[in-house]
């Protein structure tokens, strides 16, 4: 298959559900009170976007995902790495964040209202605490199962601890990271959505629930489609980023 027909290949279910769903809802087997049809929302997206209310939406909702996700990530990278090189430092912390891990974090927010109140801290922290865990879990899982051998032959080659670190340990925890990455993505939107709706006057959730109090089907669903497209947007750069990161992996370099 030619390389730019393969690349429209993913995109054949997505276009032909839309089809499928204007078709049907021009037949009336799908009634526009129950679901509106493509065009109706696309018609939605075109005059938030005229009114200059999509970008302003989308801009708050991806600085708030993002900065959710540099806060918790970061913190979950360095635990991660900490714990995977510190035998002393993960006996001491390890069994603590298993314990708060399976504390769902939606569960936190009632406390976080009282903690952090409506605002912005609140909506940061749900995202922080959404994404850490995945990341923090990843790293260390990735950092303990470096080939042993690797660091023993860098060893014997003199490198010391922060080349063995440098050069072998984080080279070889990356892929997992970069898997880690790509799962806390799907947790940041999911969570930010919830976030959003803790008195909020910006955002996608704060959009959709304006439009579901006034049963405005199509801007509730064009924001459902917007989140969904920005989490795949988010997949794709990280996905470049790790090709071009693991360029030096013969698996990476095939694909």
């Amino acid at each position: 298959m030619k390389r730019p027909l393969a690349a429209l290949v993913p995109y054949i279910f997505p276009v032909g559900v839309l089809l499928l769903w204007e078709a049907a809802a021009a037949a009336g087997l799908l009634p526009d009170t129950l679901m509106p049809r493509p065009s109706a929302v696309a018609v939605s997206a075109w005059e938030t976007l005229i009114s200059g209310e999509l970008f302003t939406h989308l801009g708050v909702s991806a600085l708030r995902a993002l900065s959710g996700l540099a806060i918790g990530g970061s913190i979950g990278f360095l635990l991660g790495l900490a714990n995977g090189v510190s035998p002393l430092f993960r006996e001491a912390t390890d069994t603590t964040l298993q314990m708060i891990r399976n504390i769902p974090n939606l569960a936190l927010l009632p406390l976080v209202i009282v903690w952090f109140g409506i605002g912005e801290g609140a909506k940061l922290f749900l995202v922080a605490i959404g994404v850490f865990f995945p990341i923090y879990l990843n790293t260390l899982h990735g950092i303990r199962n470096v080939d042993p051998q690797l660091i023993e032959m860098g060893s014997a080659y003199g490198m010391k601890r922060t080349e063995l670190f440098r050069k072998i340990l984080l080279p070889g925890a990356l892929p997992s990271v970069f898997v880690s990455l790509r799962y806390a993505l799907g947790i940041m939107w999911l969570t930010l959505i919830v976030a959003e709706t803790l008195s909020a006057s910006s955002g996608l959730g704060y959009m959709a629930m304006k439009a579901r109090e006034f049963m405005i089907l199509e801007t509730v669903v064009l924001s459902i489609i917007l989140y969904a497209l920005l989490g795949k947007l988010a997949d794709v750069i990280t996905r470049a980023l790790e090709r071009r990161a693991l360029a030096w992996s013969p698996a990476y370099a095939a694909s």
